[in-house]
């Protein structure tokens, strides 16, 4: 039985448009306590499987109960990262994932899987223009209804017992000192900080987000022209001709053949390099100016192989672009050689593995491409799987610990450890954060005399410390380092005492 047969499990819809604003108050109240002023940390991972529940909670479909388990746990999935540590990575996939939810509680999710970027981007295109959208007047022409004056005449009725009960106090408190105590003990300083303008912009900032999520909207599309309905030559035609691109593919293919031969011949054969250089200069020029030639590249080959094009009927011309793509590749590939060899030389950094990640991504784009033309597939097919390869891609760098993982390499690979590479440079492990305390650990039993390493290590436990203790900034990452701070110290205090004692 498929999700669609399975038992429905929801409100009227008359009750829902009553609920929609109590959850939407609900949440920002939630968004208060949980996030404003507090460090990032399990808080996020809190308030986005909340604001899930919100969705299901106010949907105006009838939803089946395998619908909403489904949806519950691909939620609970795409948060996992925050509990992990709240990343900018971490956070850019459970914002994806609370819209996918969002399209799905609304039953705006395509029936094809490959359509789903497609409806992402329409939901985001969307967003800019729902404060002037003319539903917004709608709902104030309908806040001036007979039911809105009621609420007013119900409300009015308080104005005077509140104001007669506000001068009979204050007559009191003139009269008795034990009220007049009791009223100037009040703290109001409460208001002002509950009233400051960065809390208020953070509800407006929430209150935004939660009403592009409860009540999605994508924005329309337009009519595509009807090509067969003239015969004139267009400029794309005269651009992208056959002629052309077939003079196109011969230079292009010639111009990567030199860069494959001699990367061939200098990187991967080892090939002695001309007088003045070096290899960390041949390696480190090349690496990212390829990257922008891949993705030059990937962007004609898509403008040129396009559906019933000059490309897609010839086959000397798709036997090109199979060459040249695959060049693409090749240089992909000689990219990250080249990296992995600047590395060897100079330690690795933040930037340089986010470049090696991009050149991979990069490396499976034009496969995906290659496959895309041997496969007869549609754009939109290959940008569905491309955005899946890139948000998978964030998904596990939010959940690997990056900042340790280079930290432990450079102290692996530095000179006083394996006896090559360059010296340490304890003021970037440093400038990792805490992250880096057990690598330096093990770098200090190597060099115990180390007196600047060892400072740095003490800066950076102080620094861990002073991570804010409340349990709403809590990630699983700094329990791990609290543990093995713990263990470390408790460690220390059985040598000393073995030693005093011996």
């Amino acid at each position: 039985m498929s999700l669609s047969d399975a038992p429905a499990f929801s409100a009227k819809p008359a009750s829902n448009s009553n609920r929609k604003p109590l959850i939407f108050i609900i949440l920002i109240v939630i968004a208060d306590v949980l996030l404003f002023d507090r460090d990032p940390g399990l808080n996020f991972f809190l308030f986005a499987n909340l604001v899930a529940i919100g969705l299901l909670i106010c949907s105006r479909r009838a939803l089946s109960i395998p619908l909403i388990s489904t949806l519950l746990v691909f939620g609970l999935v795409v948060s996992a990262p925050l509990v992990e540590t709240a990343s900018w990575m971490g956070i850019a996939v459970g914002l994806l994932g609370l819209s996918c939810m969002s399209l799905g509680a609304a039953g705006l999710i395509p029936r094809q899987w490959s359509d789903l970027p497609l409806v992402l981007l329409r939901l985001f295109l969307e967003a800019p223009k729902r404060p002037f959208r003319q539903s917004s007047y709608r709902w104030l022409q309908r806040s001036q209804k007979p039911s809105s004056q009621k609420v007013w005449y119900h409300l009015r009725g308080w104005i005077v017992p509140l104001g007669f009960a506000a001068g009979f106090l204050l007559l009191f408190a003139m009269a008795n000192p034990l009220i007049d105590k009791s009223l100037r003990s009040i703290d109001l300083t409460f208001l002002s900080q509950l009233l400051s303008v960065w809390r208020i912009g953070f509800w407006l900032l929430v209150a935004g987000f939660l009403s592009l999520l409860l009540r999605p909207r994508l924005k329309r599309r337009h009519a595509r022209r009807d090509k067969s309905a003239t015969d004139l030559p267009t400029l794309e035609d005269g651009v992208f001709g056959r002629a052309a691109l077939l003079r196109s593919l011969v230079v292009f293919n010639a111009l990567f053949a030199v860069e494959t031969l001699l990367d061939l011949a200098y990187l991967w054969g080892g090939a002695t390099l001309p007088d003045g250089m070096s290899h960390a200069e041949y390696t480190h020029r090349g690496a990212y100016p390829l990257m922008i030639t891949a993705l030059l590249a990937a962007a004609f080959v898509l403008a040129a192989m396009r559906r019933h094009g000059p490309g897609d009927k010839s086959a000397l011309l798709r036997g090109l672009v199979h060459l040249w793509i695959a060049q693409n590749i090749m240089l992909c590939f000689s990219s990250i050689l080249r990296l992995d060899l600047y590395v060897e030389v100079y330690s690795l950094t933040e930037l340089r593995v986010a470049a090696g990640i991009w050149m991979g991504l990069v490396a499976i784009g034009l496969f995906l491409i290659l496959l895309r033309i041997l496969l007869h597939r549609s754009n939109d097919w290959l940008i569905a799987l491309t955005s899946a390869t890139l948000v998978i891609t964030l998904y596990a760098a939010a959940l690997l610990d990056i900042p340790a993982f280079i930290a432990r390499f450079n102290v692996a690979h530095s000179r006083e450890i394996s006896g090559m590479g360059i010296p340490l440079d304890a003021n970037y492990l440093a400038a990792l954060g805490p992250a880096s305390i057990p690598a330096l650990d093990t770098y200090l039993v190597s060099q115990p005399a180390d007196v600047t390493v060892r400072r740095i290590r003490e800066e950076l436990v102080w620094r861990h410390f002073q991570h804010s203790r409340d349990w709403r900034s809590w990630t699983y990452r700094v329990e791990r380092l609290d543990a093995y701070l713990k263990k470390r110290q408790l460690l220390q205090d059985e040598a000393e005492t073995k030693k005093t004692n011996g």
